[in-house]
């Protein structure tokens, strides 16, 4: 930490940010960010591949390795974002580890599970490569962390770097998740006189959810901005609103029930999971859906909802009386059996995971209700492309298209093909903006420099082009994975 070379005498305008990407630069992806600034070493989020097994999911922190890595700011606690935190904290024990107080009361939940999990499945066959980290490494995290509030500012200082520039970061809610947060770095050369400003988005919706009101941004201009672009290759996302999807949904959820069949709706656990429940409540209290028709949750969402609950007036909300288990809800069957026997009854099931990953409660599920056509599987998120979700989408629009009552689909690689009668939609409920969304950061920010991060090489282009077709004026940097770039 205290051997690391010299920075270089700069003559022109310093401090510069020295940005290099760590996390996959060519789709969604562990997200993963190192910034160089006055020799001080900060990265942004330090996510884990969900496709990937043990080390291989973690971003390639070798590349780090010789950098200094002084302070660590995770944005939010999605997988994506937060999974591999042990493994960089492992390597570099003197980093200080910064986040929301939200995030850190996740993070407790979610890490553990995370190591859990690894264990469970080298164990049981489906993972071939020893978990990234286990069970004591993660809840030893609790210590490191130095939770804090939106918009307050926090000192970014490293022992023995330039002693002119004064570092600081500032966090702003990004309207993402609970907990979620856009990072605003300063730095301010005191000897030249100048102050450089980075702002990085992370996961970000700038208008409202179901209970998440829209994200806060600083004002700009700013000289950096690092924009996700999640949705930058998808024109239908900024087709639809939320009231219309909103609506849909529960007219949707409504046919399932009045013909005797079950929902099953495959969500992510933190977020999308308590969103659908605050929906599902309003359909209820307004008619659109049987009062007495049954809800059932299960695993991490329910300890996600009490971590939704405990922090409604602390946290940004649309409406600080409304708690998540407010809403009337049952724990999920054990047993395969008595499972089974609930699935014939109607009943509305908000289970993970969202893209229907084998061997998740979701998928089980899926299976179960797939060949009988009074059933309803609804997706509110992203499929992956190559995931059981994906897989299902792909047959009920092939089965659509083409007329049919029913066609094959394979749900996982260690599944049988079997036949899809079931019903089958997609609503949009993304926690990201639209494109034309975060074209206007752009214009609220007013950065010199853009640089694009997490999204697919086709959702890059597209944000690429526009932006240099409004703001002539923005260079637009698409970093390769390993990159050094100078911003």
């Amino acid at each position: 930490r205290y051997l690391r070379p010299m920075q270089p005498a700069r003559t022109d305008d310093s401090p510069v940010f020295r940005y290099l990407a760590l996390g996959d630069t060519e789709e969604i992806g562990a997200s993963c960010h190192h910034i160089e600034v006055g020799g001080t070493g900060i990265v942004l989020d330090v996510g884990m591949d969900p496709e990937a097994d043990g080390i291989e999911a973690v971003p390639p922190l070798d590349l780090i390795q010789h950098r200094p890595v002084d302070h660590v700011v995770v944005t939010h606690a999605h997988h994506d974002h937060l999974g591999s935190l042990p493994v960089l904290v492992t390597r570099h024990p003197h980093a200080r580890v910064h986040m929301t107080e939200a995030t850190q009361m996740i993070s407790d939940v979610l890490l553990p599970s995370s190591a859990r999990l690894q264990r469970r499945r080298l164990r049981e066959g489906s993972a071939t490569a020893a978990p990234a980290y286990d069970v004591e490494t993660a809840e030893g995290l609790a210590y490191v962390i130095e939770a804090h509030r939106y918009d307050r500012a926090f000192d970014l200082e490293a022992p023995g770097t330039d002693a002119d520039v004064h570092l600081e970061a500032t966090l702003y809610d990004a309207g993402h998740v609970l907990g979620s947060a856009g990072v605003l770095i300063e730095a301010d050369d005191r000897k030249a006189g100048t102050t450089r400003t980075l702002f990085y988005t992370s996961d970000t919706k700038t208008v409202g959810q179901a209970i998440l009101p829209g994200g806060d941004y600083p004002e700009g201009p700013v000289d950096v901005m690092l924009l996700e672009t999640t949705l930058g290759a998808d024109p239908d996302a900024e087709q639809v609103t939320r009231k219309s999807q909103e609506k849909a949904f529960g007219e949707a959820i409504a046919k399932v029930i009045a013909r005797g069949g079950t929902v099953l709706v495959p969500t992510f656990a933190l977020g999308r999971a308590q969103e659908v429940l605050a929906m599902i409540d309003r359909f209820k209290r307004r008619g659109v859906v049987p009062k007495d028709v049954p809800v059932y949750t299960a695993g991490q969402m329910r300890a996600m909802a009490d971590i939704y609950d405990k922090t409604r007036t602390t946290t940004p909300r649309l409406n600080p009386e409304f708690e998540v288990f407010g809403v009337e809800q049952e724990r999920l069957p054990r047993s395969d059996q008595r499972l089974f026997q609930l699935l014939q009854k109607p009943g509305i099931h908000v289970v993970s995971s969202g893209m229907l990953f084998e061997r998740t409660l979701s998928n089980v599920i899926a299976r179960q209700l797939a060949g009988d056509a009074k059933h309803g599987i609804f997706f509110v998120g992203y499929s992956k492309e190559g995931s059981p979700g994906d897989a299902l989408l792909l047959a009920a629009a092939k089965r659509a298209e083409e007329g049919l009552d029913e066609v094959e689909v394979k749900l996982g690689e260690d599944a049988e093909p079997q036949p899809l009668r079931a019903e089958v939609g997609r609503f949009r409920f993304s926690g990201h903006s639209h494109r034309r969304e975060l074209l206007s950061l752009v214009d609220k920010l007013k950065p010199r420099k853009v640089v694009l991060v997490h999204g697919e090489t086709a959702a890059k282009e597209w944000m690429a082009d526009n932006i240099r077709y409004f703001h002539p004026d923005v260079e637009v940097i698409v970093p390769a994975h390993g990159e050094v770039v100078d911003l």
